[in-house]
């Protein structure tokens, strides 16, 4: 049986990785280059919904965009060390700074989500190889679980969640919620920041809900083509009463939670 001394000295030593001044720094830059990836998301979305654009709007295709690029690489590897770094604070955020279990789990989700962003970033950078676009990967998920045994109410379920989630994205920019942990000075510039992050959080919530919708569309009619990511979510948006439109409309939110994820990078608590 293992001592309990090891076990302490483990997870100190695990707290002080993620607790060090270098890591806070690099989580900083990849708040930073989360707010790339949402812009360029936001700018691709919004060409959409003028007409003018073809492109992926979702964040393989951002991540495509700034390959392209001269000196393209290495603003890669950049976001790509920042986003490690803040998966790691995350995780630490998880295991050893939330208070509740439902905060612990945001964090812990979060994580997931920075590490699967950095798998995408650099398997194109080592290997030339896209991780996929989200329409790609939410068909191929949609289909592995519409293949098990209650498939369709698995895939349902998928869906339920993911549109629950986008629910509480607009929850929480309603509420504000999302300003818990920024440490911001001056009541204009907080003022500010809440209106960035409200646009935003919303914005991510309405593209939630759609895709949750179009997954359970998919599993209603077994069909997993019908389901879609970021980019397909977006594009359903144009096909609205209100047409394109709203996809303009949820595209400026983008840019505005873009915006907002620089202000992370400057006053979030790390």
């Amino acid at each position: 049986m293992v001592s309990a001394n090891p076990v302490r000295q483990v997870a100190g030593a695990a707290r002080s990785v993620t607790e060090h001044p270098v890591l806070e720094r690099l989580a900083r830059i990849g708040f930073a280059a989360r707010g790339v990836l949402y812009a360029l998301i936001g700018l691709i979305a919004l060409q959409v919904g003028l007409g003018s654009g073809r492109g992926e709007a979702d964040k393989s295709g951002a991540i495509h965009l700034v390959a392209a690029r001269p000196l393209g690489e290495t603003l890669l590897w950049i976001m790509a060390a920042g986003l490690a770094a803040l998966a790691l604070w995350q995780l630490g955020e998880a295991l050893f700074g939330r208070p509740g279990r439902w905060e612990r789990a945001e964090s812990a989700g979060r994580a997931v989500v920075y590490a699967a962003l950095v798998f995408s970033i650099t398997a194109l950078l080592l290997a030339g190889k896209s991780a996929g676009s989200t329409d790609d990967q939410s068909r191929d998920a949609t289909r592995l679980l519409l293949e098990l045994p209650a498939g369709q109410l698995l895939a349902g379920l998928l869906g339920l969640g993911v549109a629950a989630l986008g629910a509480y994205w607009m929850y929480e920019g309603w509420t504000e919620r999302f300003m818990r942990d920024m440490r911001v000075s001056g009541p204009r510039t907080r003022a500010s920041v809440v209106r960035l992050g409200k646009a935003g959080y919303l914005a991510r919530g309405v593209i939630a809900v759609a895709a949750g919708g179009l997954i359970v569309q998919a599993a209603l009619a077994y069909d997993p083509e019908r389901a879609a990511g970021i980019d397909g979510a977006l594009r359903s948006l144009a096909t609205t009463p209100l047409g394109p439109w709203l996809l303009v409309l949820v595209a400026c939110g983008l840019v505005l939670f873009a915006v907002y994820c620089f202000a992370e990078a400057r006053w979030h608590r790390t």
